[in-house]
């Protein structure tokens, strides 16, 4: 769907560049800007493989685990339908641990793997199962404690205090998660969202 709307934006961009007589300034904008995408993309990398080095020896010194630890009461409450010992939970919590640093990217790789295995858990393959719709609320809303992309990229373009965001980043994106859990649970006890169960699967 997201391609369609792309594809339709940049055909209407075209067709009025052609009715205004402003083909010329289209064509200059998707070349300055697409030299303004490739500087800004090449400048976050740096701090993207800084952060994802980090995230690799916190996973391979046992961090990870102790962290684990430390948030399994909470996991358990928010996915009572996932094993504590099971892949899923790691994947979520190095996910969840990545997004809180503001590394969107580095967390997108545990997002998958994460629902992955949620899906493996899930009977009834078709429909997403309440454990994945919790996931993808709060993954959606993201906790940030620390907005390193956000903030990297005010210095890339050169924000006089990049770092003042910090603490209303953290107060919007706690309200965001706290709103996005007490939702997906509270309409996971609609019956319209319940799993629909066949006839033939009641009779098994």
């Amino acid at each position: 769907m997201l391609n369609f709307i792309w594809l339709g934006m940049i055909v209407t961009s075209v067709i009025v560049a052609l009715i205004e007589g402003r083909v010329n300034e289209l064509v200059k904008a998707c070349t300055d800007y697409a030299q303004t995408g490739f500087e800004i993309a090449l400048s976050l990398a740096a701090i993207m493989t800084l952060w994802l080095g980090i995230m690799e020896v916190a996973r391979q010194s046992g961090l990870v685990k102790l962290f684990a630890r430390g948030v399994q009461p909470m996991m358990r409450w928010l996915f009572p339908d996932v094993p504590s010992d099971h892949p899923a939970i790691g994947a979520m919590i190095m996910n969840i641990a990545a997004n809180m640093l503001g590394i969107g990217n580095a967390a997108t790789p545990f997002g998958l793997k994460a629902m992955e295995e949620l899906q493996k858990l899930n009977r009834y393959k078709e429909q997403a199962s309440d454990a994945m719709c919790t996931f993808l609320a709060i993954n959606t809303s993201s906790v940030q404690i620390i907005p390193i992309t956000a903030i990297n990229f005010l210095a890339i373009n050169h924000a006089t205090h990049p770092s003042e965001i910090v603490l209303s980043a953290l107060i919007a994106t706690s309200i965001s998660t706290f709103v996005a859990i007490v939702s997906v649970k509270y309409l996971a006890t609609w019956p319209v969202f319940k799993v629909k169960i066949d006839e033939t699967e009641k009779a098994q």
